[in-house]
Order: C-alpha cells, then structure tokens, then sequence
C-alpha cells in the first residue's frame, strides 16, 4: 500500500498541474473567438492538429523507451544523455530543414503567404520534442512537484504573452502610445498565438538547463537498443492519434447531411469536452504510472502490484464516471443551451476513455518484454477499426456514431491487449471485483436515468444517495483502501 500511495500521490501532483493549465488554456478560447474571424481561427485549429502528429514522430517513443533502458542498463546517465542527444540531432535536423524549405511547405499547406507561421510552429515541435527527456528524468527521479511547476510556468507564460500580444498592445496603440515594430505589428495577427507559444518553449527549455548539466556520452550500442525498442511505440502513437482525432476530422466530411454538418460537429465537440475530466484522469495517471511501472520490474511482487493498481485505476475511474453523470445536471451548464441535445454521448466518451485508461494499464506487458511492436499492432488495428466505423457509422447516426466508434475501438483494443498478455506476461487481474464494480456503477446510472423529478435540487439529492452508495461499497469490499486514507 506505500508504493501505491506514492503513485496516488504524484498523480495528485500531476492531475492538478494538468486541470490548472487546461482550465487555464480554456480561458484563451472567448479571448481568440472574440478577436479573429473563423477562417483566421481556422489556421490555428489546423496548424495544431498537425503538430499534434508531429511531436509524435519526433519524440519516437524515446520516453518510454528511456524509461525501460533506466531499468536495464547498468550506466543509466549514459541512458540519459544518449536519448538527449539522440532528439537533439534530431530536432535539430527538423528545424532546419523546415526553416530552408518554408516557402514550399507553406505552399503545400495553401498558406504562401506566411511561411514564418511554418518556421515558428516547426521551432515550436522541436523544442518541446528536446524538452521531452529532461521532462522524462523528472518523472523517474519522482520530482512530480517541479514537473509540475515548470509545466505550470510553461502556460502562464503562454497565457500572459497572448494577453500582452493581443490585449494589451492593441489597447496601447488605440491609446496612441508608440509601441516599436520590433515589440509589436498588428499585422501579424493570428501570429502572435504562434509567436507566444515558440517563446514559452524556449523558456521552458531554458528552465529545464539544470536537468541538461550532465556529462555527454553518446553510446551507439545503447541508441541502436533504444530505437530497435522505441520505434514502433512511434507507429503505436500516430495510431493512437488516429483513434483520438480521426472521428472530428471526418464528421463533417462523412454526414450525409452535409447542411447541418459543422452544426454536429460543434455539438459533438461541446460534449466531447465534458467528459475532460476522465481524459484528465487517465493523461495524469500516465505520467506517474510509466516510471512506476518500470520501476516496481524487478521486484519479487511486481505482478500483484500491477493487479492492484488496475484495480484502484477501476475504481477511481468509475467513480469519475459516476460523478460526471449523476450530476450533469450542474455540469450541461458548461456549455451553451443549443449544446445539450449531445448530451448523449457523454456516458459513452466516458466509458470509452475508462477502456482506453485500462489498455495503457494493460499494455505494461509489452513494454516490459521488450515486444512493443506488438503495442504497434494493437494500436493500428485500433486505428482500423476507427476507421471503418467512422465510415459505416456516421452517415447513418450522425455524431453519436463517432462515439460509438470510440467506444468500439477501445473496448476491442483493450480485451485484445489483455488475451495477448496472457501469453506473454500473464498478470493475475482481480476481474471478479472489476466486474462487480463496473456493474454496479452501471445499475446506479440506470436507476438514475429511470427518475424524472421535477426540481434539480430532488434529482441531485437522489444522485448523491446512489453515489454515495457505490462510495459505501467500495469502502466495505476495500477495507484496507480505507485505512489508508484514515492515516492521512
């Protein structure tokens, strides 16, 4: 129960950053909305989703595969500096080669007459890929606190160079006061979130120096090693970006009706978002989990403490699926009233990324064989699946078959990951308990569906009664998870 404790803690740790910056970052949304046209936001929106994929490639799963060899080779700050000077070269490399071939690839993207925006975004991608290790020594030193402060500072800078870029300088200028072009030129517009966004990076990187004040040695030997382990975590993460992404991407372009099309995709965006917290939950519980993970490998107990943990991660995450749904009467009042005909497909987003927080549990058995090229084949037959579905299922359902997608694609992703582990590192999971817990979180929601009250103060006091029940229960079938808590 110490160790497990450790993990819940640095998860805290990690979870409050993580809800801090996206509450934070939320706050910008009003700010650009109310500033720039649509079709200027536009750029924004696409500009970042294909960063998204680019971080992926250029990071190539060298934070897990850091995390394995910490494990493994005996010279571990050789490990250290081999992966960082591995994605130094390599960023390196990106940045400029995206810098000599701007003007092209700004063409490409039907953007000729800004290629800077191409210069700063590829600037961005490659700090944040060199970032990646240091930020990765943090986690396997157990240093959840710093981690979480440099993240911290990371946003607030971002933040507050979007408001002095966007704010207060427009308001400088209409006050006449003189603001030098090299400080400030409106018309740069749109630019400045890019703009804001490099800077943080830098100084992100910058705050991390200390972390980088090591002794470079460079092993090929250990580089081979790593690649040979991390590369097809690389197929794994575009994959998984496919799973996460591909179903908003596609709406619009699949709806038979394609009049109300960016309607339902805006609809289905809204409620995507309320089921944040579980994205949340599962995001945090990553970064504390991975380090842990390899470093509980080689005790005598490992397997049964990765039962226990599957099985606390269960709990919360239903508990996290209880909360959100037994008071969405308070949580819809996030989003707009034309919104909440896609409340809907909240339960499903929800269950969906429960499954998906129980594959990455799932998937330690790969990472720890040495076999993750079999995380790259459940991750493309995930994609696959996505895919076909999305295909098959929106143009008949409209955005409650995207949903219905996600909750396919992770649910046959996560019992296939549990069969091939079996084989390859059998874990003796609690499955009876899991499965109690799983069904009665499931006959509380359904009897809450069932009730009808006509005041939301009735209906929120019958929910607290049925949450407070599976709360009970958890507490009576996991006495020693309430010992624990009493000793706080």
């Amino acid at each position: 129960m110490g160790k497990l404790k450790q993990l819940a803690g640095q998860t805290a740790i990690y979870g409050l950053s993580s809800i801090i910056g996206r509450l934070l970052n939320y706050f910008l949304v009003p700010l650009y909305t109310n500033i720039f046209l649509p079709e200027q936001y536009g750029v924004v929106t696409e500009l970042y989703a294909y960063m998204s994929f680019l971080i992926i490639v250029l990071t190539y799963g060298m934070e897990t595969g850091f995390f394995r060899f910490w494990q493994s080779e005996p010279d571990k700050q050789k490990v250290y500096s081999t992966s960082l000077i591995s994605l130094f070269v390599t960023s390196s490399i990106f940045i400029l080669l995206v810098v000599a071939f701007s003007k092209p690839i700004s063409n490409l993207l039907q953007y000729g007459n800004h290629p800077e925006y191409v210069i700063w975004l590829a600037v961005i991608i490659g700090f944040d890929a060199l970032t990646a290790i240091p930020f990765a020594y943090l986690r396997q030193k157990n240093k959840a606190f710093k981690f979480a402060i440099i993240k911290l500072c990371n946003i607030l800078i971002f933040i507050s160079l979007n408001l002095f870029y966007l704010l207060l300088c427009p308001y400088l200028s209409k006050k006449g006061i003189n603001i030098p072009t090299i400080i400030y030129n409106k018309e740069i517009g749109i630019g400045y979130i890019f703009i804001s966004n490099m800077i943080a990076s830098v100084i992100t990187l910058l705050i991390l120096i200390p972390e980088l004040k090591i002794k470079l040695n460079f092993d090929k030997a250990i580089l081979s090693k790593m690649l040979k382990y991390s590369l097809p975590l690389l197929v794994a993460g575009l994959a998984g970006m496919v799973n996460e992404t591909f179903d908003r991407a596609m709406l619009k372009r699949l709806l038979a009706d394609s009049s109300n099309a960016m309607e339902q995709l805006g609809i289905y965006g809204a409620n995507y978002k309320v089921s944040i917290l579980m994205t949340l939950f599962i995001q945090t519980f990553r970064y504390a989990a991975e380090p842990f993970f390899f470093n509980q490998a080689k005790e005598k107990n490992a397997k049964e403490i990765y039962s226990e943990v599957m099985k606390y991660f269960v709990i919360f995450g239903l508990i996290i699926f209880l909360g959100v749904l037994l008071y969405l009467d308070i949580i819809k009042f996030f989003i707009g009233e034309n919104f909440r005909s896609g409340l809907k497909v909240v339960p499903i987003l929800l269950l969906a990324n429960l499954f998906l927080g129980i594959f990455f549990n799932l998937s330690i058995w790969y990472k720890l064989t040495n076999k993750t090229i079999w995380g790259a084949y459940l991750a493309i037959f995930g994609a696959t699946i996505t895919i076909v579905l999305n295909f098959w299922l929106i143009p008949i359902m409209g955005y409650m078959g995207a949903a219905w997608a996600t909750l396919i694609c992770y649910f046959v992703m996560m019992i296939a990951s549990f069969i091939t582990g079996n084989i390859f590192y059998k874990v003796k999971y609690p499955l009876l308990k899991i499965a109690v817990y799983f069904i009665l979180a499931f006959l509380l929601y359904y009897i809450s569906t069932l009730t009808n009250f006509e005041s939301i103060k009735y209906s929120l006091i019958f929910n607290s009664f049925l949450f407070t029940v599976f709360i009970v229960a958890v507490g009576f079938m996991e006495p020693s998870l309430i010992k624990v808590i009493k000793r706080k």
